[in-house]
């Protein structure tokens, strides 16, 4: 399969396409280098990439186009030419809090750019559209386990009303057009090489600088905590689980994917305390705006379609974490300092940008 990948130097697209060139498929990885935070860290995921596809022994091949998904011409020209068989959509402008300071960032890139996404893909015609949308879709919907039919129409912040939006946009295309969509609705990812804005990166950053952390609500949260690697096990095998009409339905679907189980935000510090072996001084303070006190994932769905079920314990996912972030200290800042530095990952080719080999080389890129 030849397989386009948006979102490509983010935490979730780059940990798929590290998968699918083990696999040896051909993956092209799309993405606009937002600094949104520090683009090292986006570098660096690119550059493991690099150094997987550069082995001797690979049979997988990747190429990096960098490209917004709000150049329109320029993404219908990609899709055209290259015909993938699957595209799967991870570009977002993400973060719940940001949305609220910045709500045309997540105008521009979840709603303006996905929309050319589904324009590309009508004409493209893939055999398969995979979209991330989001738990925040629920809202501070009580009754959980969250099951997909619970979606509400009372989003907390802009950033959910985006990601209710793109499953709005996503099925009228499966209607009028019958392209086969999925949306997956991830719940709390954490893992190596994650977002820094998140708590997991944020807590494990401040444990090691040995400051105090802020915990929001006063500690009383639970999240269902998803390791990156169900994740992505779990697109991997609804990649070639395309929906069909049934019953003149159109050929949509929405799914969770989420360890289905909630850990509550203290057992979760505890944890990370454990495998840093670190004491964490706690700040607690009132719940903020657009957040909500507990997600928890019905997954009855995923495991009936895909027969996978995610199981990557607490335990497990964190001291995977903990040997990252003590390897890579200086990936962990949060803040984009560095938006004005050229980038020297790409260069011009024909009207689009794409990856040039050897110049993200890191003697540490594979770990």
């Amino acid at each position: 399969m030849k397989i386009l990948i948006t979102g490509a130097a983010g935490f979730i697209g780059a940990a798929l396409c590290e998968r699918l060139l083990k696999e040896g498929l051909q993956v092209v990885g799309l993405d606009n280098l937002n600094p949104y935070y520090p683009l090292a860290l986006k570098r660096h995921r690119l550059a493991r990439l690099e150094a997987l596809a550069a082995r001797p022994n690979a049979v997988g091949s990747f190429r990096f186009v960098k490209m917004d998904l709000i150049e329109r011409e320029a993404l219908m020209t990609l899709m055209q030419c290259e015909s993938f068989d699957v595209v799967v959509n991870l570009a977002a402008q993400a973060g719940v809090r940001h949305s609220i300071s910045q709500p045309h960032d997540y105008v521009d890139s979840n709603l303006v750019g996905f929309v050319n996404l589904l324009e590309a893909c009508r004409a493209a015609r893939p055999r398969h559209l995979l979209y991330a949308s989001s738990s925040s879709v629920y809202g501070d919907d009580t009754r959980q386990p969250l099951t997909e039919g619970q979606a509400g129409v009372q989003p907390l912040s802009l950033y959910a009303a985006t990601k209710q939006a793109n499953e709005l946009m996503a099925y009228s295309y499966a209607h009028l057009y019958g392209l086969p969509v999925t949306g997956l609705r991830f719940f709390t990812v954490y893992g190596a090489r994650g977002r820094p804005d998140m708590a997991p990166l944020r807590f494990a950053r401040k444990l090691l600088a040995g400051e105090a952390i802020d915990v929001y609500n006063h500690g009383q949260m639970a999240r269902d905590f998803t390791h990156i690697s169900d994740i992505v096990e779990s697109i991997r095998r609804l990649m070639v689980l395309p929906p069909t009409h049934e019953a003149n339905t159109a050929p949509s679907r929405v799914l969770n994917v989420g360890r289905g189980e909630p850990v509550a935000l203290g057992d979760f510090i505890s944890g990370l305390e454990d495998v840093l072996g670190i004491k964490a001084r706690k700040r607690l303070l009132p719940m903020q705006a657009g957040d909500v006190e507990r997600t928890w994932a019905d997954t009855t769905a995923l495991e009936a379609l895909s027969g996978f079920r995610p199981g990557v314990s607490l335990s497990e996912g964190l001291a995977e974490l903990a040997g990252w972030v003590r390897a890579y200290p200086e990936l962990l800042a949060e803040e984009a300092t560095d938006a004005a530095i050229p980038d020297p990952i790409c260069q011009s080719s024909k009207g689009m940008l794409a990856f040039t080999p050897g110049v993200l080389s890191d003697a540490r890129a594979i770990i």
